[in-house]
């Protein structure tokens, strides 16, 4: 009867996949691959030498099968759960601010203005001794932010010491929920021109937005900054509802396919929009990803908005969580998800793997073009969204990166703060020569140093020219060459002064003025929103790209 039972279960497998004889043998690999991977682990907890940690080996096991496929499947044990809330609703319990570790210390970075660690009084550059009774010194970054992390109402007491004070602190913080904002920044940059920072899309961030959208027009706004870059993405819906601001009730966004019919939807505008006439100038670049694709290629693909940037990361995967046992969940994609226009942006192709395991961009014989629903502009799938105007890389210097990384830029903002009790508002703020010097004193007991690729390339050359022999003829030129590239840390502090002292006096003025002053300050300088903004005021450049007859620069 038990044999019975089996066989009939079996054949209702077969049969709710259409009969497939391929799924029928695709479910005996996978019932007599489990059954040698559980006798495997058996044996191995019983006859290996020493203690193997079974749940340990176990979610080795885990990540190694899944690193095979994409790096969106992902294992998410229950101990995990909570962080994994945190990337969907952007809510956790906590303080509310960020940490980092520098050297065997653990440092705050930032305290987001207005919660818990604000409110104490913590302080960017504040070391940690102890979180209630628990010693910091050896412990990791990971390790504290969860001892931080805790059920809003809950309190806990933190020691720390400040730089250029002598006794330790202590401060009582009470949890409370954090919610980091999706739009963390807006504002009129002109009497015209607004702008909208979105920095994810949690559940919250359709409703953050049209609020800062609505909040702007009253203000007078009549074009629209729309800055995605750097945002990595999130839920689908959210994304859907923020374009529904911008085109009208029952308009295709984003459909999904995949290998069950159950994942095959169409998302379509449910409301009826908020504006379908105000000239947006979307920025991108590659960190933009995901959710941020939908919203500027569907955008595109309606000829509702000009994308200004750099091409985004190409990221058309649709993920959906599946519960596991004992409260552990698996992310895992489910399906691609394909915009307007009837284009796929995903740009590697994760079952198609080079020899050390790298997945394949999909190659320029496979990219097809399609054309954009109201104008017939030509776009591409394939690699992201190719924005409609590029604008150049700024490739920062390696003393610059080398000086951020060995946090003598931060470091030196804290002393700044602490000798300085106020400075002028983040547009206006600037060091002088005399204060640029002071950092370059502040530096001269410091280890910043570091290779430019030109010196690594000359370098690599050397070699070959000697395995060539070749090397000998021509030693003088490249022992001049190599003086000329090998970096001077004195020289290249004023040969790049002005981009170390603009990162500088960002950092100086989120001591003051937190996160909005750094956003702020950066919007100054910065070309993505200079060349937007001019577009916007050339409405003839505007529509011309949106109507096909304007030559990219690209």
């Amino acid at each position: 009867m038990k044999k019975t039972k089996k066989l009939i279960v079996a054949l209702g497998i077969s049969a709710s996949a259409f009969l497939s004889f391929g799924f029928a043998d695709n479910y005996f690999e996978l019932s007599k691959n489990l059954d040698i991977f559980s006798t495997l682990l058996k044996e191995l907890n019983t006859y290996y030498v020493d203690d193997t940690k079974p749940g340990e080996l176990m979610k080795t096991g885990i990540d190694a099968m899944l690193l095979s496929l994409d790096p969106y499947t992902n294992y998410i044990p229950e101990s995990a759960i909570e962080d994994y809330r945190f990337m969907t609703t952007g809510q956790y319990g906590g303080i509310g601010a960020l940490i980092h570790k520098d050297s065997n210390n653990i440092v705050i970075s930032e305290p987001y203005e207005g919660f818990p660690a604000f409110k104490a009084g913590l302080k960017a550059g504040d070391v940690l001794l102890k979180v209630d009774e628990n010693i910091v010194e050896g412990k990791t970054s990971s390790e504290i932010s969860d001892l931080l992390k805790g059920q809003a109402g809950t309190p806990l007491r933190v020691t720390i010491m400040r730089p250029q004070i002598k006794e330790p602190l202590v401060r009582e913080i009470i949890r409370e929920n954090i919610k980091i904002k999706d739009v963390p920044y807006y504002k009129m940059l002109d009497s015209t021109v607004g702008y909208i920072k979105l920095t994810g899309f949690t559940q919250t961030a359709s409703k953050e937005f049209i609020a800062a959208f609505t909040e702007l027009k009253e203000e007078g706004m009549q074009e629209l900054i729309f800055d995605l870059r750097g945002n990595g993405g999130g839920l689908l819906i959210e994304a859907v509802d923020i374009v529904n601001a911008f085109i009208p009730k029952n308009k295709k966004v984003v459909e999904t396919r995949g290998k069950l019919k159950k994942w095959d939807a169409v998302y379509t505008t449910r409301k009826e929009p908020v504006d379908t006439e105000i000239p947006i100038a979307l920025l991108v670049d590659g960190g933009s990803a995901s959710a941020s694709e939908i919203v500027s290629g569907t955008l595109q693909d309606y000829d509702r908005a000009v994308v200004v940037g750099k091409q985004t990361f190409g990221k058309g995967l649709v993920q959906q969580t599946r519960p596991l046992s004992y409260n552990a969940q698996l992310k895992v994609t489910v399906a691609k998800y394909y915009i307007p226009s009837g284009r796929c942006i995903q740009r590697l192709d994760y079952s198609n793997k080079d020899d050390r395991g790298k997945a394949q961009v999909v190659p320029d014989s496979l990219i097809g073009s399609f054309k954009t629903l109201i104008n017939n502009r030509p776009v591409q799938d394939g690699k992201g969204i190719n924005p409609d105007i590029f604008t150049e890389d700024e490739n920062m210097g390696m003393i610059t990166v080398t000086l951020m990384r060995r946090l003598h830029i931060f470091n030196y903002a804290t002393k700044y703060y602490l000798s300085h009790p106020t400075i002028a508002t983040p547009k206006k703020f600037e060091l002088n020569d005399t204060e640029y010097s002071a950092f370059i004193d502040f530096l001269k007991n410091k280890e910043y140093t570091y290779s430019t690729q030109s010196e690594t390339i000359l370098k690599e050359l050397k070699k070959v020219a000697e395995n060539e022999k070749y090397f000998t003829d021509a030693e003088k030129e490249y022992a001049a060459l190599l003086k000329k590239l090998t970096p001077d840390n004195k020289s290249d502090l004023l040969k790049f002064k002005t981009e170390i002292k603009l990162i500088l006096e960002n950092e100086i003025i989120s001591r003051y003025y937190y996160q909005n002053g750094r956003i702020e300050q950066s919007l100054n300088t910065d070309p993505d929103v200079r060349q937007a903004i001019e577009l916007l005021k050339n409405k003839k450049k505007y529509n011309e790209i949106l109507i096909g007859t304007f030559v990219s620069n690209k």
